[in-house]
Order: C-alpha cells, then sequence, then structure tokens
C-alpha cells in the first residue's frame, strides 16, 4: 500500500507521529506505531524543513520505529531489556504528548470564545473569605488536602549526557557513494563497523535505501539475515 499525505512544518518528532496516527484514526499502540513506521520515515526521506538540530530527534525517534517494525515482520526477534524500555518509553512520551496538544486545544476554545474574561487585577481590594460547604468537618478537609499532596508529581534528577555530534543523513549518502567509487564493491557490515552508536547505524540504512531507490547502487542478499553487498551501478558486478 502507498501512502500520500502533503508535507507540513510539525513542532517535532512525537507531533509528527501524533498526526500519523489520527490520520490513519489509530490508537497509540505499538501495533499502530508499527503500521506508520514507513510514512514517519518516508517524511524524514522527504523533507526539507526539518533543522539540522532537530534531525538528531527526528533520527532517534525513526530507530525505534524500525525497532517495532522489525518485531511486526519478524515475531520471533528478541529485544533487549534497553531496547524494551526505549520502546516503551517512545509510547508513553506520544501518549502524553497527546493529552498536552488536546488540553492545548481546549484551552485555544476559550481564548477565541466571544464571551468575557477577566484577568485577577479585577479582585485588587476584596478581601477573601472563606465559603466551606455545610457540614464539613476537618477531617475532610484533611483528605483534600492530602489528596492534593498525593497528585504532585516527584521531580527526578536526569542523568546529564554530552551533547552528541548530529549525523545527517545527506553527509551519509555522500560518503557511501565515496566509498563505493573507491572500493568498487562493499557490504553493509564494513559500512557501519565503525559505527558510534545505533543511530548511525539507522541513517547508514536509510542512505543505502535511498541510493537504492535512485538506481544509483546495486544491492545483493543470498538469503535471509545474510550479507548485504552493495556496489555502484556504473560498475559491473566482481565474480
Amino acid at each position: 500500500m502507498s501512502y500520500h499525505f502533503k508535507l507540513e512544518q510539525f513542532e517535532g518528532p512525537l507531533d509528527l507521529l501524533l498526526q500519523l496516527t489520527e490520520q490513519e484514526k489509530l490508537d497509540i499502540t505499538r501495533v499502530s506505531l508499527a503500521k506508520i513506521a514507513d510514512q514517519y520515515l518516508a517524511y524524514i526521506a522527504e523533507a526539507k524543513d526539518i533543522t539540522l538540530a532537530h534531525l538528531a530527534d527526528f533520527l532517534s525517534v525513526a530507530a525505534r520505529l524500525i525497532l517495532i517494525k522489525s518485531k511486526a515482520l519478524l515475531p520471533m526477534l528478541e529485544f533487549t531489556e534497553e531496547e524494551e524500555e526505549e520502546i516503551k518509553d517512545l509510547e508513553y512520551q506520544l501518549a502524553e504528548y497527546k493529552k498536552f496538544k488536546d488540553a492545548s486545544a481546549k484551552l485555544a476554545l476559550v481564548f477565541d470564545s466571544p464571551k468575557s474574561s477577566f484577568s485577577r487585577e479585577g479582585f485588587l481590594g476584596i478581601g477573601m473569605v472563606f465559603y466551606p460547604p455545610e457540614n464539613i468537618v476537618a477531617s475532610d478537609l484533611q483528605k483534600a488536602f492530602n489528596k492534593v499532596l498525593g497528585e504532585i508529581p516527584i521531580v527526578e534528577k536526569l542523568e546529564e549526557e554530552m551533547v552528541k555530534e548530529v549525523l545527517t543523513l545527506e553527509d551519509r549518502i555522500i560518503h557511501l557513494q565515496d566509498t563505493l567509487r573507491e572500493r568498487v564493491q562493499t557490504s553493509f557490515a564494513e559500512l557501519v563497523a565503525n559505527a558510534k552508536d545505533k543511530v548511525e547505524v539507522v541513517v547508514s540504512f536509510l542512505a543505502m535505501l535511498e541510493l537504492v531507490k535512485q538506481r544509483i547502487i546495486h544491492v545483493e542478499q543470498g538469503e535471509l539475515f545474510s550479507e548485504i553487498k552493495m556496489r555502484h551501478k556504473d560498475v559491473k558486478s566482481i565474480t
């Protein structure tokens, strides 16, 4: 099935994910994220308005979507504990983002309403008076106060991380083309042998797919999970 959607300016990777799920009328589940993974990757490949500063965020989400899509295609695939936590974290972040998005839409309706609104300055000089409900006792106030305290989230100190160098898809495509011109033929394993993290592996794989799509390189794989060999279209295969 092919997908066609208009490229827009999204506020970030979660905003794009949310609009894709709503466009397909899907709930926020792991199965739904697997279904829209191809659309998300297509957006990254075609979009021209993703800034360099935000590209790493888009690619990080893309890496987790590829994991989810891989599991959907290969049910026997087992995730590490770290990978499983990353997927659960993505589902949680998207669900929380939707709550804020829906709340902002309701607030926009309030501000756009023709009804009059008044700021707190209108109550300056008026004394504060406590009007409790009838038959209220001290224990009722204690329960209400404890409930409010229980709903206050606990602030957790996040671990500090060093800012990593951003790797662009365009740079990886150029690197792959230069490699094939020098070596005539190479493999995907050799291409990512010195990869620093998963994001670099994902970007390299996307670069390979883009060059195949443009009919610039030829890719061969003997059998499932075997080595992926690549060569430039202008160079004849070496036997």
